[in-house]
């Protein structure tokens, strides 16, 4: 299934990449400042009549279509799809996007791919098989400190709503070499994978935001967790990941 993922989060990224940065591409407002574009529309349905065509029993849970009916008896797979993270990004013309696709089996997560078209950077993993960026091995970094760590966030779309995230992204200013604002949390999620970040955390995220990173940390030797430690769930924001090394060390600015 993992190369399945990787073909149809590529043929999704065809996609956005044909028609990014177009003048006559249609913007929508889901709220105040969430966007939904023609281009997620479009790859969503590719992804989504993929996934019927070749799995039929499988649930599918997408950003835009919610949870899509399937056919037969209920299956314990379930996909968890985002066609386009960071969608304001991709509307404004800023570089900064990708497709993630996500599996579940009995509710773990057993597959992950974070595709990013526009630099053609495809992060993979299956559960228990490592993790992959264009099919050669990735590992988390090896910084131990956290005053060395870069690290990267993202805001909330409530985030007027959340008193703690200011205190949270000002603390870790001070802690921490540097914190940066990408707009696309899949695609933060993958780069800790691969060593570029050493942390990552975000609130009031969606499952499909984060559901095919998870994978891929975790099989790059980092780890993932809520804010306090406890089990991270796709369903259950907050969520952080790291390298492993300053896991701890970031719980603690958390906390203050």
């Amino acid at each position: 299934m993992l190369d399945f993922a990787i073909q149809t989060a590529r043929d999704a990224g065809r996609i956005l990449a044909e028609r990014f940065g177009r003048a006559s591409l249609r913007v929508q407002h889901k709220g105040d400042i969430n966007l939904v574009t023609e281009a997620d529309l479009a790859a969503e349905r590719l992804i989504v009549e993929r996934i019927r065509s070749y799995y039929p029993r499988h649930a599918i849970l997408a950003e835009e279509a919610g949870d899509v009916a399937r056919e037969g008896p209920a299956s314990d797979y379930k996909w968890v799809v985002d066609p386009l993270d960071g969608t304001t990004n991709y509307a404004h013309g800023y570089p900064c996007f990708c497709v993630s696709i996500g599996l579940e089996h009995k509710g773990e997560l057993v597959v992950g791919v974070v595709y990013d078209p526009i630099l053609d950077e495809m992060f993979a993993a299956e559960r228990g098989g490592g993790a992959t960026l264009n099919g050669r091995r990735i590992h988390v970094s090896e910084v131990e400190d956290l005053n060395r760590a870069l690290l990267c966030t993202g805001f909330p779309y409530d985030v007027r709503e959340r008193n703690d995230f200011a205190r949270h992204f000002v603390n870790f200013i001070m802690h921490a070499q540097g914190v940066r604002r990408d707009g696309a949390a899949a695609l933060d999620m993958a780069y800790v994978a691969c060593g570029r970040f050493e942390g990552f955390y975000e609130e009031g995220l969606q499952p499909w935001d984060v559901a095919a990173a998870i994978v891929i940390i975790e099989e790059a030797g980092g780890r993932v967790s809520r804010y306090d430690g406890s089990q991270a769930s796709i369903y259950a924001p907050p969520i952080m990941a790291s390298n492993g090394l300053v896991h701890e060390q970031m719980m603690r600015v958390l906390a203050l």
